[in-house]
């Protein structure tokens, strides 16, 4: 195919590229010289994100993914619902939004505010959200007062008819990055001591990005032989020439236990763009070394049957194993490492795997978005453990939907993301947990996760 035939030759060039822009990041090389090796790389990459927009526009099953079919009523009912699961459905307009309840055998639809309005309210929760107040320190009531108004704005019309229902939640633009397991229950009354009730006390609740594609992925899933082998674990990459584990390794010992500095990145590639673009305060904040993720790493395979598991740390948690068919074989995949959920661009949202190799070398660690595309998986779920993730000025899901539909249109029908910096100790004892749940007690991954997060 001609396609796949320009895909290769671009893909090729686009990994040579960095190689030799990188070699420029040294006392000899002139500005001149990196800024046209900084706009070749971009001319290529332009090119390839073309031509992987045209492979993808002939797939049916990326066509099915991004714009399906819209089912009926009747279609969403009978394929996507069951007695105990109800549909919450959301579309933010300007002059006004709306949200339909859908049930197995009923649909009411409800008046909601203009989008602005919902948005604004929506950014202030998540702003204080993320604010993350120390360990120990009682809950923060101005949260609680901007969550119970965002909570009666978004759920006050359907309140009496949720009753412990499990939720499945359609939210589009900024309504994707908010975690409505959080939101107060919207009949919970004032407590004292400025305490609520989370919905999750009463819900299990997951999101989708439509009924449709909820259709397509249970119908591909059921006629699909399951992955022999049980979990793969991606976790504690290496981020900077300074990691001890590098000195370790050239002593023939990859192990290594002190913090990291973040990453050295080459000036102005796409890893680099993309946490720019997110507003970080220095084009290579985040990438600290998430020590406990080792910790994470290892419950986990603790957990999984002898044989079935695989441990990726240090050097090998690399974007080469991300990208490799030997993935294929596990039915969870957990990436324990920095992601990018990008949504004032998108199109640079991804993973980021070790950047230094076991000589010392800066390599290419960020697995992008249109490579996520382009895996062949056979996972159940897909787990992202530590993102981070920028919500931009103008707010849109994209980011966070894209890293979505990437990994479903790959092959994995269930992610679960974080939605902002998280504490790696608090995840790694939230992962043991969901993973106790999940490989020992048998519960779903919905169910797993909503236990260990009440736990």
């Amino acid at each position: 195919d001609p396609l796949l035939e320009a895909e290769r030759t671009l893909q090729q060039q686009h990994n040579a590229r960095p190689a030799a822009q990188i070699s420029l990041l040294n006392p000899k090389h002139t500005p001149e010289q990196a800024d046209a090796a900084a706009k070749e790389i971009a001319a290529i990459t332009t090119e390839y994100e073309q031509l992987e927009a045209q492979i993808r526009a002939r797939s049916p099953r990326y066509a099915a993914l991004t714009q399906p079919q819209p089912l009926s009523l009747t279609e969403i009912q009978q394929q996507a619902l069951d007695e105990v699961t109800l549909l919450i459905e959301y579309a933010l307009g300007e002059n006004r939004s709306y949200l339909w309840l859908v049930s197995q055998r009923s649909i009411d639809t409800y008046e909601l505010p203009p989008r602005a309005e919902i948005e604004a309210a929506a950014r202030r929760v998540y702003e204080l959200l993320i604010a993350r107040p120390k360990r120990g320190t009682p809950p923060d009531t101005q949260l609680i007062a901007q969550a119970r108004t965002l909570s009666r704005m978004l759920l006050g019309p359907v309140a009496s008819q949720l009753g412990g229902k499990r939720l499945v939640v359609v939210a589009p633009g900024a309504l994707s990055y908010l975690p409505f397991a959080a939101l107060p229950a919207p009949e919970d009354k004032k407590r004292p001591a400025g305490g609520y009730e989370p919905l999750i006390a009463k819900h299990e609740v997951v999101s989708i990005p439509s009924a449709s594609v909820l259709s397509i992925i249970r119908r591909e899933m059921a006629g699909r032989q399951r992955a022999a082998k049980s979990v793969a674990v991606l976790a504690d990459p290496v981020f900077e020439v300074s990691d001890p584990r590098l000195e370790s390794a050239k002593n023939g010992n990859s192990s290594g236990e002190t913090t990291a500095a973040p990453a050295a990145d080459a000036e102005l590639s796409e890893l680099t763009r993309s946490i720019r673009t997110m507003n970080f305060p220095d084009a290579r904040a985040g990438f600290t070394r998430l020590a406990f993720s080792r910790y994470e790493a290892e419950s986990i395979i603790a957990l999984t049957p002898k044989g079935t598991g695989l441990k990726a740390t240090d050097f090998n948690a690399s974007r080469a194993l991300a990208m490799s068919r030997q993935l294929s074989q596990y039915r969870i995949l957990h990436f324990a490492t920095h992601g990018l959920l990008n949504s004032a661009r998108p199109e640079l949202s991804g993973l980021v795997f070790s950047l230094i190799d076991r000589e010392g070398n800066p390599q290419d660690g960020f697995l992008r978005l249109y490579e996520i595309y382009n895996l062949q998986l056979n996972a159940d779920l897909v787990m992202l453990s530590a993102c981070e993730t920028g919500l931009g000025k103008e707010i849109k899901g994209e980011g966070l939907i894209g890293l979505t539909r990437g990994f479903m249109y790959s092959g994995a029908p269930r992610v679960v993301a974080s939605l902002w910096n998280v504490d790696d100790l608090a995840t790694a004892e939230l992962m043991k947990l969901f993973y106790q749940r999940m490989l020992k007690d048998d519960m779903p991954g919905g169910a797993a996760l909503r236990a260990a997060q009440l736990e």
